[in-house]
């Protein structure tokens, strides 16, 4: 898997030293996180608006053991790699990360971003790593969701019976 600018996944060990090319280019880091277990048009809209927040778009995505965590039995529907893949095929991502923990606490300290987007149902203080963001003169910005469009949402109905 590799992205338009030829750094596919990136590990861990190498978000810093990415970042930090990135800057010497003199571009405008971008982050999001999240699952990314099913793509649908809000993740779509999300991307494309944070991607144009800057010049870089860097999508860390929770690993298997994650989502599984958080979202409960049968996910994530796809395995990492696979949802990396995914994402890597969109036109504004220009990198995806793996990370482990339910947190993308350590991505966003050896990325330091300049904009953290999160989805808008996290209020002040809510976000993790907003406090890192602010600190380095960064900005976070809330993304607001487009309705009926989480993948919860999404495998409720594919399962429910039609007409109930």
């Amino acid at each position: 898997m590799v992205d338009r600018a030829g750094h596919g996944v990136v590990l861990a060990d190498g978000l810093g030293r990415l970042a930090d090319e990135w800057r010497r280019e003199g571009r405008r880091i971008v982050f999001t996180n999240g699952c990314f277990d099913l793509l649908h048009p809000g993740h779509l809209a999300l991307l494309e608006d944070a991607a144009a927040l800057g010049d870089a778009l860097m999508v860390a995505i929770n690993d298997d053991a994650s989502v599984a965590r958080l979202k409960g039995p049968g996910r994530p529907i796809y395995p990492a790699a696979e949802r990396a893949e995914l994402l890597l095929a969109l036109r504004w991502v220009d990198a995806v990360t793996v990370f482990e923990g339910d947190t993308p606490i350590e991505p966003i300290r050896r990325v330091r971003p300049h904009v953290l987007v999160k989805g808008a149902e996290y209020g002040p203080g809510a976000i993790v790593g907003e406090d890192i963001v602010l600190a380095s003169g960064g900005r976070v910005v809330r993304y607001p969701m487009r309705s009926g469009y989480s993948t919860s949402h999404i495998l409720k109905r594919m399962t429910e019976t039609p007409g109930s």
